[in-house]
């Protein structure tokens, strides 16, 4: 009875005339397993290079209510605030469970065994309570969930706020696997059966209100070879973007939410006087390290823009006919999501580049190296962005878009043969690009050593209306040591105590 809606259940006990039992509750959180023979597919398409698709189907399971977790900071400075809600209760987590913003880490302890019951891997999991496929699990469950599709999978240390959630009766699969080794190789298994066994971390257990008896979930497993079918084409190396290199999957121009108007807008003179704006704020650089290639030395770094404002950055392209260059164009709306005007925005550019292969918007950011007294060192060649939601910022802001129709080069930046392109930055989301190119990242062989600082700056030349532009610049700090011409150092200092 416990799956069976509470109406088509009075209806059942109004034909059958039959007393029965109120169905029991769910639990408020369960784990489950969805079945004990898993069959895992490996695919080799280059020497060393392994596609291993394995699922466990582990889960959490929501009961009655929702599960969910805010995380929110303020400022730097600040303590991050974790707390459980439920039924708009607020409870701080227990200390020690929220320890990075990409999920719980260490969550599930996994051991693989082979034939013979010797080990063969052992490893433990992170789990993210947001996911792409959660679905409901019962047919009483509401129609859809409006928590994230992911949590943020960068190691970002300045995301302000995460949402975490598993809608009423929803499930939120556990990772089965990680795609690395500690040393970098690709994580592999051979084909053959081995025998997985999977236990739920005893915090997680005890915070969870999971029983012992119910933590641990045995499975047969099966990796099967299928080097005879498709091989999955390589990503290409020295992509820069947070989602770059999977051209096959750039339809952006096709599907109807993402095309913009068939023709280009009448356009207004300057941006509505009021009204909603997006407002692009950058990070301090970070994951910031020396590089060198054919003997230069280079500094690289990743660099996120976000949107702190009351609505979302909205640029639609039109094409030149004939040519590898659009016109874009920045649309307003008003508080009821109402379009009310559209002005120039600049241009976007066709980039065919292995691993691009999509429209860039030329004018959203700009990344510079600053000497000690804020003067220009080096410029960064990286002039042209595909926007997209690749990673939250805080998502406790007003009307943040938790799950966003944009998040990577699947949803956004077009084909060559598009017309038009449309590209976003919804509220509370960033866009990150990782500068590790030589032309993109800092070239500082020849540079004396001392204090520098690494400047990324959003909307550099005022094309994009904003609520404000004096908060579109961020700073950090770098320190050059070594040999100039030679063999450099580098040492980051820590900004508000963080890496």
């Amino acid at each position: 009875m416990s799956s069976i809606p509470k109406l088509l259940a009075v209806g059942l006990l109004a034909v059958t005339g039959a007393a029965q039992a109120p169905a029991a509750e769910p639990p408020a959180i369960s784990f489950t397993v969805s079945g004990h023979d898993v069959i895992a597919q490996r695919y080799e398409w280059a020497p060393g290079q392994v596609d291993l698709q394995m699922d466990f189907g582990i889960n959490l399971i929501a009961g009655r209510q929702a599960f969910e977790i805010q995380a929110h900071r303020d400022t730097y400075a600040e303590p991050i605030e974790v707390e459980q809600v439920v039924g708009g209760v607020r409870t701080p987590l227990p200390d020690g469970l929220f320890t990075s913003w990409t999920g719980f880490k260490d969550f599930l302890d996994i051991t693989i065994a082979d034939p013979a019951g010797a080990v063969v891997k052992q490893y433990t999991s992170t789990w993210c309570p947001n996911s792409y496929t959660s679905v409901r699990t019962r047919p009483d469950a509401p129609a859809t969930t409006p928590y994230p599709f992911a949590c943020a999978w960068l190691e970002n240390p300045f995301v302000l706020g995460s949402i975490w959630g598993i809608q009423a009766g929803y499930n939120s699969p556990v990772e089965s696997f990680p795609y690395y080794e500690p040393d970098g190789t690709q994580f592999d298994l051979a084909p053959g059966s081995y025998r997985v066994t999977a236990r739920l971390a005893e915090k997680y257990r005890a915070w969870l209100g999971v029983s012992p008896a119910d933590a641990t979930v045995d499975l047969n497993l099966t990796v099967v070879d299928r080097n005879a079918g498709l091989r999955k084409k390589p990503v290409p190396a020295g992509s820069e973007h947070a989602h770059e290199g999977d051209a096959s999957k750039q339809l952006s121009a096709y599907h109807p939410f993402l095309r913009p108007p068939a023709k280009i807008p009448t356009p207004l003179a300057s941006a509505p006087a009021a009204g909603p704006r997006p407002d692009l704020r950058s990070l301090p650089a970070w994951n910031i390290a020396l590089d060198t290639v054919e003997g230069r030395t280079n500094v690289v770094f990743a660099a996120t823009v976000w949107n702190a404002g009351t609505s979302p950055l909205l640029v639609d392209g039109f094409r030149r006919s004939g040519t590898d260059l659009m016109d874009a164009y920045q649309y307003f709306y008003d508080a009821a999501g109402n379009e009310v005007g559209v002005r120039p925005a600049g241009t976007m550019e066709w980039d065919p580049r292995d691993g691009h292969l999509h429209w860039h918007f030329t004018d959203f950011a700009q990344y510079n190296l600053l000497t000690a007294d804020r003067s220009l060192a080096v410029r960064s060649g990286k002039e042209a962005f595909c926007l997209a939601n690749t990673d939250p910022v805080d998502y406790l802001r007003p009307n943040a878009a938790w799950r966003p129709p944009n998040n990577d080069l699947a949803s956004s930046c077009g084909q060559n043969t598009a017309v038009g392109v449309r590209e976003r930055l919804d509220i509370g989301n960033g866009d990150t690009y990782f500068q590790y190119l030589p032309g993109q990242s800092f070239d500082v062989t020849d540079l004396p050593n001392g204090t520098y600082w690494v400047e990324v700056k959003a909307n550099p030349d005022g094309k994009l209306a904003e609520l404000r532009t004096t908060n579109n610049a961020s700073l950090r700090k770098i320190v050059l040591g070594g040999t100039p011409g030679g063999e450099r150092t580098l040492r980051v200092p820590p900004l508000h105590g963080l890496d």
